[in-house]
């Protein structure tokens, strides 16, 4: 005896063993509707994601903190990992192969690196300029860097911008940065103990202002803040990647109020900072960060007042790295 396919199917409908199917049909397309809807277009891959940020008590330390509370409460799904690095041009190797997902680095830093995946870089927002600082005792006789002739100077760790920066200004300067001064390779932190404790005379720091480094340093050892804005044609003139970067800026009477020149703006240059990825990274989840960036400017601004300058306006422009697709994605998404 045959039948005809409708009636089978009607049969097997009616059955006890084809209502159970039904059922069990409609909570896997349930389901499916579900995981489509969370990881798909709409939403971002979660899982752990690495972020260089930098040396301990530096500004991009504070920060990648702070982002990283504000994350676990509106990005559950995804477990930012902090890893502190030398700095800038260490932060750019890291996410260049693969090590983090995330970092943040100056642009005269990215316009110098030369490292071979540097075409996979990718930026994600402008988040605040670094302002170069020059750190010496309130007794000090240096009131300019070509006074640092001979002296124990912090000059960054080898993979920072700082290093890269204080190069640049020393040689500005009419100095040899190997020669002419005893060059010690210190992070923030450290360079602030030696200092106080006698070990330096002196030291660069390239940062935002202000850096809490530099501020429970003044409030426990006398300090002052070199000027450095004689030095900005210098910089702009000497040859070599990232120098379009720097601009002329004054660090504001009330950066350091236990500082000796507090009450006075003190001359210099600033740098951008970039929030910076990799092609590969998924575009949702660059989205989703991006927009959590923006969002957590108010909240962060609170504690690092760099922070508080991050500007959907400003954030787009990411020279010298091409933007990630998620974040162009973004910022078209809130374009006016």
């Amino acid at each position: 005896m045959t039948f005809a396919p409708g009636t089978v199917l009607r049969v097997v409908a009616r059955s006890r063993l084809g209502r159970v199917a039904a059922a069990l049909l409609l909570v896997v397309g349930a389901f499916t509707g579900w995981w489509l809807n969370t990881s798909g277009t709409t939403g971002y891959p979660g899982g752990r994601s690495g972020f260089a940020t930098g040396v301990s008590r530096g500004v991009y330390d504070r920060y990648g903190v702070l982002l990283r509370d504000y994350l676990g409460q509106h990005l559950p799904a995804l477990k930012l990992r902090l890893d502190n690095s030398e700095g800038s041009i260490d932060n750019l190797e890291r996410v260049a192969s693969g090590r983090d997902a995330f970092a943040i680095a100056t642009a005269d830093a990215v316009a110098d690196y030369r490292g071979p995946q540097k075409s996979r870089l990718r930026g994600i927002a402008r988040l605040y300029d670094d302002y170069l600082q020059l750190v010496v005792p309130a007794s000090s006789p240096v009131h300019k860097a070509a006074d640092l002739r001979g002296l124990r100077v912090g000059v960054g760790q080898s993979l920072s911008g700082v290093n890269l920066v204080t190069q640049r200004l020393l040689t500005g300067a009419g100095l040899d940065p190997e020669r002419d001064i005893h060059p010690a390779m210190l992070g923030v932190g450290d360079a602030a103990d030696q200092l106080k404790a006698g070990g330096l005379d002196a030291f660069f720091w390239s940062g935002g202002l202000p850096t809490s480094a530099l501020t429970d340093l003044s409030e426990h050892f006398p300090i002052r803040i070199v000027p450095l804005g004689d030095l900005a044609e210098s910089v702009h003139q000497q040859e070599g990647g990232g120098t379009d970067a720097y601009r002329a800026a004054t660090i504001p009477p009330d950066a350091y109020p236990k500082a000796q020149n507090s009450g006075t703006a003190v001359p210099t240059l600033a740098v951008p900072n970039l929030l910076v990825t990799r092609d590969d990274v998924d575009p949702r989840l660059v989205e989703d960060l991006t927009r959590a960036v923006i969002d957590s400017r108010d909240a962060i601004g609170a504690k690092v007042h760099a922070a508080q300058l991050v500007d959907l306006r400003t954030a787009v422009y990411t020279d010298p790295l091409p933007l990630h697709e998620g974040a162009r994605r973004y910022y078209t998404s809130v374009k006016p």
